[in-house]
């Protein structure tokens, strides 16, 4: 049976103190999660940033129970710091602590012995096979050294040293298995449609929500949204509902409520849950990102009721929200293009487009230069789409509609993209400009939603 080995690390892009921005999945997927396999060890890696840092039950097993642990410190991101001082306080050795080069360690860690990974100027990898080699080579010399890692082990005399139960490690490993074996099926589903992920979440095994791990019941609830359809939104509501109170009140999951219930048209309940979450945490590019969808959808229905003077108020909320969430980070060109498009929409257009519209796009682009794959995701080529759009240029539109079509991975991402470029087709035909370039790119995406929304064979 192989050694557990956990790691503790961060999620998505972050900076990293220096000016660079880190893909820490990247990171993750070529250089940590290769060397833990290579050492002879399965790897787990931590959730709860999935969750807005919310720490729970599963957490601290995996810190307790895991034989090894592999902490990444690139960042000083303090969720990383909170877990690994718990790992230092339970287990006094065979803790690995790696980095970016060129990371500064507090004074506290300065005296541990570190594995440093290689990045450029930009945030990329530089020599991911060497730097896994390596991180492997310094979890076989922790499997086979005898003395103590954690500082508090080395410093403090008589330090008592847990005996962990056989039997508890067998279940924790059990429900190891468990997690991957969802993780995989939940996977599989959302390429099948909500009923497929609606059979998945029907497990009894997951009826007692408060005996399921955090990880899955978020991986669900991302889920039932992948799929793009309003009954995974109402299923997305329901699960909410059946969630332990602390995972209800965690950040992320708030957020995601507020998108459901936007969704299925409950418009006044979004925005209270969505403006809680700004009061409480403060302004963020995905929490004013998703207020700004209701505002604008606001908009939309007091325009299609014939509420003008009403309409425009939700349009400027609309605006105010995405800006703010763009000004939140600068890095996020979410909110900021949103922001530009309402702009432009606005009737006369709003003063501040022009100074806005280069910020998003220098945004949008830095994204796409700091992917290693030189693409970008579906959002940063969905974004230079539509700035290409809003600046009337119709071949730099088609050069990012072709390379976010490639890229594109959930049914609602173009679906979301085609929408907001009929709004700005419809606005441009009815000041009598030819729009017909942009309804070929619209069709083109409503082609690639229908496409995603197949069941898979």
């Amino acid at each position: 049976m192989k050694p557990l080995c956990f790691v503790l690390m961060p999620f998505g892009r972050k900076p990293e103190g220096g000016g660079r921005i880190v893909d820490f999945d990247a990171v993750y997927n070529q250089v940590i999660a290769p060397a833990v396999l290579a050492a002879g060890m399965e790897v787990i890696r931590a959730d709860q940033e999935q969750v807005g840092g919310t720490i729970h039950k599963p957490m601290f097993e995996r810190l307790m129970l895991c034989d090894y642990a592999v902490a990444d410190m690139t960042g000083a991101n303090p969720n990383v710091y909170y877990e690994l001082g718990i790992r230092h306080a339970l287990r006094p050795r065979s803790t690995v602590i790696v980095f970016a080069l060129g990371t500064t360690l507090p004074f506290d860690l300065a005296m541990q012995r570190g594995t440093p990974y290689r990045l450029d100027a930009a945030g990329n990898l530089t020599e991911p096979a060497a730097d896994a080699a390596q991180i492997a080579d310094r979890l076989r010399s922790a499997h086979e050294a005898a003395h103590d890692d954690s500082p508090l082990f080395q410093l403090v005399d008589g330090m008592p040293r847990l005996e962990i139960d056989h039997a508890k490690t067998d279940i924790f490993r059990d429900r190891v298995a468990i997690a991957a074996e969802y993780k995989t099926a939940l996977a599989e589903a959302r390429k099948a449609g909500t009923e497929a992920v609606r059979a998945v979440a029907a497990d009894p095994r997951l009826a007692d929500l408060r005996n399921v791990e955090a990880g899955i019941i978020v991986d669900m609830m991302l889920s039932f949204r992948a799929v793009g359809t309003r009954e995974g939104c109402e299923e997305m509501i329901a699960l909410h509902a059946r969630m332990p109170r602390e995972l209800q009140a965690a950040r992320m999951v708030r957020e995601q409520l507020g998108f459901a219930l936007n969704r299925v048209g409950r418009r006044a309940e979004a925005e209270a849950v969505l403006a809680d979450v700004i009061r409480e945490f403060g302004p963020s590019s995905e929490a004013n990102g998703l207020l700004g969808r209701v505002y604008k959808d606001m908009w939309e229905d007091a325009k299609r009721a014939g509420r003008g003077l009403e309409a425009k108020g939700h349009l400027k909320r609309a605006v105010a929200s995405y800006r703010t969430g763009f000004e939140a980070d600068w890095r996020d060109a979410y909110p900021g293009v949103n922001a530009v498009t309402l702009m432009a929409l606005s009737s006369p257009p709003d003063p501040a487009l022009g100074e806005l519209l280069p910020v998003v796009r220098y945004a949008a682009s830095q994204r796409v230069r700091a992917d290693e794959a030189g693409t970008g995701d579906y959002w940063d080529q969905a974004t230079l789409l539509e700035l290409a759009v809003i600046g009337n240029d119709p071949d730099g539109a088609m050069d990012a509609a072709s390379a976010a079509l490639s890229v594109v991975a959930e049914p609602w991402q173009p679906a979301t993209t085609a929408r907001n470029l009929r709004l700005i087709r419809e606005a441009r035909e009815a000041g009598g400009e030819d729009a017909a370039w942009i309804a070929e790119i619209e069709a083109a995406l409503a082609d690639a939603e229908a496409r995603l929304k197949e069941p898979a064979e």
